[in-house]
């Protein structure tokens, strides 16, 4: 990756910089996070995983539930292989309510929920109508086609962002063939929807922000009572569910903001 970011074992953290771990949303990888690298790279040492099932990460062992809570321990022990304790963490969606169950589990200095999943009222379950996503994965041939038409890509990409036009085909094309071809999504949207973020309890000494996206065409704003206590919660303007594409510098900004608490030693 780019932007001075680390992205595997055998990497090292740079002094004199907080670390800062990313997290993508359901049926994502770290590419979403493109956009604000370089933004951030200067006043953070930026981490940047894919969660299991997503991206090039191997899914969890056969009977482990991807639930937001299990998603974020698999993330904290690859923290760890890399020598990063407690680092700040920002997610979207998904990533969002993992970063979350992170922060309850001690394992951040700081929380920063872009759109997050999981502060809706009460359990989703299970989605009703068509499954785009098995029509899409029938017809990937034809998708790959689509995609590369300028007016019919930019309209498969309008409930992430609220400018697709802003979004370079050939990452619009990798996020559509990574939702498609994710072999972890299934599990993991099921669990999502099975499951709320409960707010009780949540430690006092971990700085929270939710911030929601204006013009999020994906998922209703976060239940006042699923907030944790104390949490910041702010509107982003002009942007949609997942951001970095919309207004980069804006998303960059909310990041390094939240994040400015020192960590935790």
């Amino acid at each position: 990756m780019s932007g001075g970011s680390l992205s595997g074992p055998g990497e090292t953290l740079a002094e004199g910089r907080e670390p800062l771990l990313l997290i993508h949303g359901l049926g994502a990888s770290t590419h979403v996070w493109g956009p604000v690298l370089d933004l951030l790279a200067p006043e953070r040492e930026v981490v940047v995983l894919d969660m299991p099932g997503f991206g090039a990460a191997a899914a969890l062992p056969d009977g482990v539930e991807p639930t937001a809570m299990n998603l974020a321990a698999a993330l904290h022990e690859s923290c760890e292989q890399l020598g990063v304790e407690r680092p700040h963490v920002a997610g979207n969606s998904l990533g969002g309510w993992v970063g979350l169950e992170m922060g309850r589990a001690g394992w951040a200095a700081s929380v920063t929920a872009l759109s997050p999943a999981g502060l809706w009222g009460a359990p989703l379950g299970p989605r009703q109508g068509r499954d785009a996503r098995a029509l899409a994965q029938r017809a990937r041939p034809l998708v790959s086609a689509v995609l590369r038409v300028p007016a019919l890509r930019r309209r498969m990409l309008a409930t992430l962002a609220a400018h697709p036009e802003r979004i370079p085909a050939g990452a619009g094309r990798e996020l559509v063939l990574g939702w498609v071809d994710a072999n972890g999504y299934d599990g993991a949207n099921l669990a999502m929807r099975t499951h709320v973020f409960e707010p009780e309890g949540y430690p006092e000494d971990v700085p929270v922000t939710i911030a929601w996206g204006e013009h999020d065409r994906l998922v209703g704003p976060p239940k006042p009572e699923r907030r944790p206590a104390g949490a910041r919660f702010v509107v982003l303007p002009g942007v949609g569910h997942t951001p970095m594409w919309d207004d980069p510098e804006l998303v960059a900004r909310t990041l390094l903001d939240s994040s400015a608490v020192p960590a935790a030693t």
